[in-house]
């Protein structure tokens, strides 16, 4: 789509509207020849010498422009050809016009000006984009370190459900840096924080289930030190009446790590961690994606864990932007 500017004579005699558009500007011959002080005819047969002697090529020098103009008492919408600076400055040498002059400096300025911002935006884009790709190959190396150990099918089958997630997000997150994905964000709306009392007591009803299934011990859900009390403490921490993690998403991602990265029970960290995760997703309305399915399924889930468990310390930006990523509603 073009960009319009104002073009205004410095005696101030006239202006009209010029369209900026692929490193360009175009005028059409109406517009040339009260520029140049020339009747059309006289425009239009320098125009023609112009690329019969082939001074410049005609196909990528002209294009037309939807123009809306006065017809006697009625505005009438019509394709108008336009033609390049090339040809405005051509047409300009031919019929000495000071006026052309004028023009000339001026869209030099503007397009200078114009191809200056694109630089700045196509650099900060550049640089956005690299962090992207060093974010991604760090992600997969991740993915690579889990998939080198052994894994039974459940793991496998929920860390290709995290990667086919996670590609799908990536994918969304690039078209949203081109201009082409519809807008997702982050949900700042919370409604439920998981207080130290109740969290204890959801463990010990979760302990109390697994242990009648023979799948935990009494030293799952033991605390260790006062330090699971502490990680719901950093999970809600506000500063100026504003939460330091403001959504959903990130509060879920940093309980989800800090449990299980930090240990604070004796047995059933990696559990704990995933069943606190889901839980508070589900306490805030989270849980589910826009169609009903689940955000991450059982084996997804335990994939996630797994990944968080074997990631370097160093790497906890990236975990939790790879958590965030796969709870975040993006479709």
């Amino acid at each position: 789509m073009s960009e319009i500017l104002l073009f205004q004579a410095e005696d101030g005699s006239f202006q009209f509207e010029v369209p900026l558009e692929e490193e360009t500007v175009w005028l059409s011959q109406r517009q040339m020849s009260e520029l140049f002080k020339k009747d059309i005819r006289t425009i239009n047969e320098h125009i023609q010498n112009i690329f019969l002697e082939n001074e410049l090529v005609s196909g990528s020098t002209i294009r037309k422009f939807r123009i809306v103009q006065q017809e006697g008492k009625r505005k009438v919408s019509r394709d108008v050809e336009h033609y390049n600076l090339d040809v405005i400055i051509s047409v300009g040498y031919r019929v000495k016009s000071l006026q052309g002059t004028q023009f000339r400096i001026w869209a030099n300025k503007v397009l200078k000006e114009y191809l200056l911002k694109g630089y700045a935006l196509n650099q900060n884009k550049l640089k956005k984009q690299t962090q992207q790709i060093k974010e991604l190959e760090k992600t997969i190396a991740l993915f690579q370190k889990a998939l080198s150990t052994d894994l039974n099918q459940t793991e496998a089958s929920g860390l290709l459900a995290v990667l086919t997630n996670y590609n799908h997000s990536f994918i969304l997150l690039n078209q949203y840096d081109t201009g082409n994905f519809p807008e997702g964000h982050l949900n700042t709306n919370i409604t439920c924080e998981i207080n130290y009392p109740t969290a204890i007591k959801a463990i010990h009803d979760l302990k109390k289930n697994l242990i009648s299934e023979q799948q935990a011990t009494e030293l799952f859900g033991q605390p260790k030190d006062n330090s699971f009390e502490g990680i719901l403490g950093n999970i809600v921490q506000s500063f100026g009446g504003e939460y330091l993690y403001p959504s959903i998403e990130e509060q879920a991602a940093h309980l989800l790590y800090f449990i299980i990265k930090n240990h604070p029970f004796s047995d059933g960290n990696k559990r704990i961690g995933a069943f606190m995760f889901v839980w508070f997703l589900q306490l805030n309305q989270h849980h589910l994606k826009r169609n009903g399915d689940v955000k991450i399924n059982d084996n997804a889930l335990v994939a996630i864990a797994l990944l968080v468990a074997q990631s370097d310390p160093a790497q906890k930006d990236i975990m939790i932007q790879l958590i965030i990523n796969l709870i975040r509603d993006l479709d």
